[in-house]
């Protein structure tokens, strides 16, 4: 093994300037032995590096090769697996877990000795040595192999000491002095010798010669120590005598804190009077406004509002502990309590009068506005009771029990008085619907006798039948009976009065209710807004509150101020709801289609108070009108839809144009007019619908009962008016409606022309069917002239059968039937007469077209021609 180590020594280490210090023979465990060396070194340059060296010899010779090193600072664990029984087996912690087995045991702990010195020396113990025999873990490492491998080196190491350069500067200068000195080692160092005992010999002399004055040093410092004595004799003199002055200075000290804490009780009781007078005293003038203070004059109310806020905020005073139990601060309190019990009746009984006397002049008033379509103002109510607002949050506060006392008083009485005015208002409202007007004592009104009574109803409309076209203007004149009055149609100024009545009812009653709502939030002190929640409190000017006792918090319901305003609203117009369904019944029973100026109207209002307030008490009572309005209005259509399925029509007279027809073009005609600029046009749009379905079902419904008029008439006739209709109009939901009316017009007027022209040439018309019925079943079209049926003769024989004055004549019973089976309203007969001159060409060019294919080189032709029919067309209809 030392044959090994200087010779890893001289071909490895020493030329990259490393000294070996320790090796072993290892092999890893677990695998094929291939065996390699673990050498220990230092560098031989400062700072010193320490380095374990993996040494491997080559495969191609027998010199050996560096393989891996690692720095011996990366080292973190040193595991020898087993410290009381010899284990070959030992682990490297670097940066991953390196296992290893050495040769022996002896070479293993070597080998760990020389690690754990080196990482003492170097690294300051940063190695962890685990599973190690504390035997290794010696400063000495015993006497055998490992002493000659590590120890020796490391003593070597530990004796050397470099020079530094003043050490190397003086040995060269002094062998350059002594020139023989490379040559003669031994006379230099005898020089030297000589030299360094001429020096020694100075150094003795020197120190004999300082005697005397060492002498003299001592003796000075025998004279420092008595001084130094006699100072201590002094100084203790001077603390007895300053023992007495800290003693005085402590007394007086004790006195002086003393006075500093009376000073500092002394005005911190100031300070709590000053807060008990400040804020726990009520002026003189305060009191006289709260047992004496007129409540009737503005100055007066003003004093009482000052001496209300006064008190509560003296009362709310948050008194810090240990102030109730003073009896000045008891005094104030039950003065404060005596005042505000009093102050509260006085007040209490104050606004009750106001209400009462307010509400008798309110009264007297009630005459001037019956006469008129008006409800009498509440605004100098208001304004009166405006300047007890504050007094009103005052006691709401304070004495929450008779604020709700107040309140309910205001809203009964309230009641009572709105209950009179709106019906009267009411009356006076029916009366001008129904036309008639009742003047007796008292100027009430009401609706009674004979001159009240209304005639007619469009709750059930009477059966239309139709009766003939003599009949037919004084049905189209009439509506449709649709919404007829029996006894007394009501014209569309009838209707335009009804809407402005209905319009001024609408208009009174909106400021009335907001004004009244309005005026509620201000002077009961019912905002809009979440009210404090408990503990919260509120000041004015930095004066500290108190949070008021359990027993106050009693107004923190579970209604919310806004819900309180609605309840009031709903006490206190409680009638409006009713009276209004009660005129809208009326309404409705002098004209259904009153219900269409309702709609609109109220829905308007609806709208404008939804805007102004979503959740006030007329934007929700408009609303629960207005279904009753929309629930009218569906009634209404759903009467005219029963009327159509109702009609009866005469056998022995033409139809014409239906009276559901023209009574629908009426009604669009009227919505379309007051509906022009509503906000709730669905609804009529959806009416518009169900209507026009009605009415294309029982037209058809119609012409199939019809026995008079052919089906195709009917058809044609209504279809073309409804399509007339509906374009004039341009209602833009029907835009279905109206395309499918014109295609069953169009299609029923040409059903009827073909059907009317098949009678003139019928002869002919039968020839050419069969001859079209041969050419179906497969004969050719050139040898249809040998059918004997068909032939030339056959069909020269009917065409003889119809010359020019036979058609004409044809024509002309055609022209007279069809006048006779159209109306004059709808001035069809022009539109049918040309239809059928097209068809009749049509035929004719049909027949010519059979003759040149079946019957060519015949020679065969018809009696007249195209030019002829146009004149016989032309003639016959300048003729009638």
């Amino acid at each position: 093994m030392t044959a090994i180590k200087h010779a890893l020594q001289r071909d490895i280490f020493t030329p990259n300037d490393e000294r070996l210090l320790s090796i072993v023979n290892v092999c890893k465990a677990g695998k094929k032995k291939k065996n390699c060396f673990l050498c220990a070194t230092v560098t031989t340059e400062r700072p010193v590096q320490v380095r374990v060296v993996k040494v491997k010899k080559s495969d191609k010779g027998d010199f050996y090769k560096r393989q891996m090193a690692w720095e011996l600072r990366d080292l973190a664990e040193v595991d020898a697996k087993d410290a009381s029984k010899e284990n070959p087996e030992f682990d490297l912690h670097f940066e991953k877990v390196y296992r290893w087995v050495a040769s022996s045991t002896a070479e293993k702990n070597s080998f760990i000795s020389c690690i754990w010195k080196l990482n003492q020396r170097y690294l300051r113990k940063k190695v962890e040595f685990v599973n190690v025999s504390s035997q290794l873990l010696e400063e000495s490492v015993p006497s055998g192999e490992s002493q000659s491998v590590a120890g020796g080196d490391e003593d070597a190491l530990d004796d050397y000491q470099e020079l530094n350069a003043r050490e190397e500067q003086d040995i060269e200068g002094m062998m350059e002095v002594c020139e023989y000195a490379i040559s003669n080692a031994e006379a230099f160092a005898e020089k030297l010798s000589r030299e360094l005992q001429v020096l020694d010999g100075a150094n003795i002399q020197s120190i004999m010669a300082s005697e005397k004055q060492v002498n003299i040093l001592m003796q000075l410092l025998d004279e420092a120590l008595s001084e130094v004595d006699t100072i201590e004799g002094k100084l203790s003199s001077y603390e007895e005598m300053l023992q007495s002055v800290k003693e005085q200075m402590d007394q007086i000290s004790q006195s002086n804190r003393l006075i500093q804490i009376s000073n500092t009780n002394n005005g911190k009781l100031l300070d709590e009077i000053q807060f008990l007078v400040n804020y726990m005293d009520l002026s003189k003038g305060h009191i006289r406004a709260l047992q004496d203070g007129d409540l009737s004059s503005p100055k007066g109310i003003e004093a009482c509002i000052n001496a209300s806020e006064a008190l509560l905020q003296c009362m709310n005073v948050a008194l810090r502990p240990g102030h109730e139990k003073l009896m000045a601060v008891k005094q104030q309190q039950h003065l404060f309590t005596e005042l505000r019990d009093t102050f509260a009746r006085r007040l209490t009984n104050h606004l009750n009068n106001v209400f009462v006397h307010q509400g008798h002049d309110q009264s007297s008033t009630l005459s001037q506005h019956t006469a008129e379509l008006t409800l009498p103002k509440h605004s100098p109510l208001h304004r009166d009771l405006l300047r007890y607002a504050k007094l009103m949050e005052w006691l709401k506060n304070t004495q929450r029990e008779k604020y709700d006392g107040l309140s309910r008083t205001y809203v009964d009485y309230m009641t009572r008085l709105y209950e009179r005015e709106i019906k009267d208002f009411f009356e006076v409202a029916k009366i001008k619907m129904a036309g008639t007007t009742k003047e007796g004592k008292g100027n009430k009104f009401g609706l009674h006798g004979s001159s009240g009574k209304l005639t007619g109803s469009t709750s059930s409309l009477n059966k239309l039948t139709v009766q003939g076209s003599s009949s037919r203007r004084s049905q189209s004149s009439s509506l449709l009976d649709m919404g007829n009055m029996s006894a007394s149609d009501l014209d569309v100024a009838d209707r335009t009065k009804f809407d402005k009545i209905f319009e001024q009812v609408l208009s009174e009653l909106e400021p009335l209710c907001l004004a009244e709502q309005d005026f509620i939030s201000k002077f009961f002190k019912l905002q809009q807004h979440p009210t404090l929640a408990q503990g919260e409190v509120e000041s004015d000017g930095g004066v500290p509150s108190r949070q008021p006792p359990p027993g106050e918090h009693r107004h923190s319901m579970s209604l919310t101020e806004k819900d309180m305003v609605r309840l009031m609203m709903n006490k206190i117009f409680q009638s409006i709801e009713t009276e209004l369904n009660s005129l809208i019944a009326l309404g409705d029973k002098i004209d259904s289609f009153h219900s269409l100026y309702m709609l609109v109207k109220m829905s308007h209002h609806v709208w404008t108070a939804q805007n102004v307030d979503p959740a006030s008490y007329l934007s929700t009572t408009l609303g629960n009108v207005l279904v009753t309005v929309k629930r009218n209005f569906d009634k209404c259509i759903s009467g005219q839809i029963r009327q159509m399925e109702e009609v009866k029509i005469s056998k022995k007279s033409k139809v014409g144009i239906l009276p559901f027809v023209t009574g629908f073009e009426e009604f669009a005609e009227l919505a379309e007019t007051i509906f022009r600029n509503a906000e709730r046009r669905g609804d009529l749009d959806k009416a518009y619908v169900k209507l026009i379905r009605a009415v294309f079902m029982n037209v058809e419904k119609v012409a199939n009962e019809s026995q008079k008029t052919p089906r195709d008439v009917v058809m044609m006739e209504n279809f073309h008016h409804i399509f007339s209709t509906q374009s004039r109009l341009k209602i833009s939901c029907l835009e279905t409606e109206r395309r499918e009316a014109k295609h069953k017009y169009t299609d029923h007027l040409q059903s009827y022309v073909i059907n009317s022209l098949g009678q003139p040439l019928e002869k002919l018309n039968h020839f050419f069917e069969g001859v079209e019925a041969r050419v179906a079943q497969g004969v050719r079209e050139e040898e249809v002239s040998y059918q004997l049926a068909f032939n030339k003769q056959e069909l020269r024989k009917v065409i003889k059968e119809y010359p020019g004055k036979e058609v004409k004549k044809g024509l002309d019973n055609l022209y007279k039937k069809v006048d006779k089976h159209l109306c004059e309203e709808e001035s069809l007969l022009q539109v049918v007469w040309h239809s059928m001159q097209d068809e009749f060409i049509r035929q004719y060019k049909h027949f010519e077209g059979l003759i040149g294919r079946c019957y060519p080189g015949s020679g065969i032709t018809m009696e007249f021609t195209i030019g002829d029919m146009l004149e016989y067309f032309s003639s016959i209809a300048q003729s009638h």
